[in-house]
């Protein structure tokens, strides 16, 4: 039986990394001062920094356009304000997009005065379009509506389950990009298929029980057909999808008592 998924490893240590003191920073994809040709975007998926802020330091104001930018709140809190006169304190289960379109400015910092580290995923994905107007959205996932279940966060502004409301709960927040971005939060011993409906994909363990994988959570990818990988916290995978019923199964394989898993799907078109 032939591999229906192909899976090629993007292992922790491999990533882009830097620590400069307030911002502990690593890059999936080329970024800043780290370039690699071999992992410049998967997709329309441009960007997975996983990063942890400091309290009371940040991002300050810095412009942006022609991309779709969403930041996944792990831990912490994150203070958002930008040109188009929003200003928001963000935490745990918080989805936050910005649609830069022809050009927005924003910051983000992280507010904690007891020196409360914020953890959270900045992800970019191309816009399908250019020259978009610029936009703002947030959504709220409970860890009970991702608990042993797939959650689909981020979605195609086109899609019939999505809506352009500013705020929402438990509704996917609208992209303008080929990408539909689940999460879930998986125990141990369990596991989740689910049907990927473009030609590529990508899955990052989100790095939660340290700064190290070490001690993490272990993660198995597999396909039903003798395509498997095993991931651990802060690893990820490219997925090639090679049939048009592939379904990916995923499963939380930390052992006994072991550890939930925080995992983040992405299903794009292959653009």
């Amino acid at each position: 039986m032939c591999s229906t998924l192909h899976f090629v490893p993007r292992r922790s240590e491999e990533r882009g990394h830097a620590d400069h003191g307030w911002l502990n920073t690593y890059h999936t994809f080329s970024f800043a001062m780290y370039q690699d040709p071999k992992h410049q975007h998967y997709g329309p998926l441009r960007v997975i920094n996983e990063d942890r802020v400091s309290g009371l330091t940040g991002f300050g104001t810095h412009p942006h356009r022609e991309f779709e930018i969403f930041s996944y709140i792990v831990s912490g809190e994150l203070e958002h304000k930008d040109s188009m006169s929003n200003t928001e304190v963000l935490t745990r289960g918080d989805i936050q997009l910005t649609s830069a379109g022809t050009g927005i400015s924003h910051s983000e910092k992280n507010p904690n005065k007891q020196g409360v580290p914020v953890h959270f995923l900045q992800i970019w994905a191309i816009p399908s379009q250019s020259r978009l107007k610029p936009a703002y959205y947030t959504r709220h996932f409970t860890d009970e509506m991702k608990k042993d279940k797939w959650a689909k966060v981020v979605a195609p502004a086109n899609h019939e389950d999505v809506n352009k409301e500013r705020e929402g709960k438990g509704t996917p927040a609208p992209v303008h990009s080929g990408l539909t971005m689940f999460a879930t939060i998986l125990s141990s011993g369990k596991s989740l298929e689910k049907e990927l409906t473009g030609r590529k994909a990508y899955v990052h363990v989100i790095q939660t029980s340290s700064d190290q994988n070490t001690q993490g959570a272990k993660v198995k990818l597999s396909d039903g057909a003798g395509g498997e990988l095993v991931l651990d916290e802060g690893d990820g995978s490219y997925i090639a999808v090679n049939s048009s019923s592939a379904k990916l199964t995923v499963e939380n394989v930390s052992g006994a008592e072991g550890p939930t898993a925080e995992i983040l799907l992405f299903d794009m078109d292959s653009d």
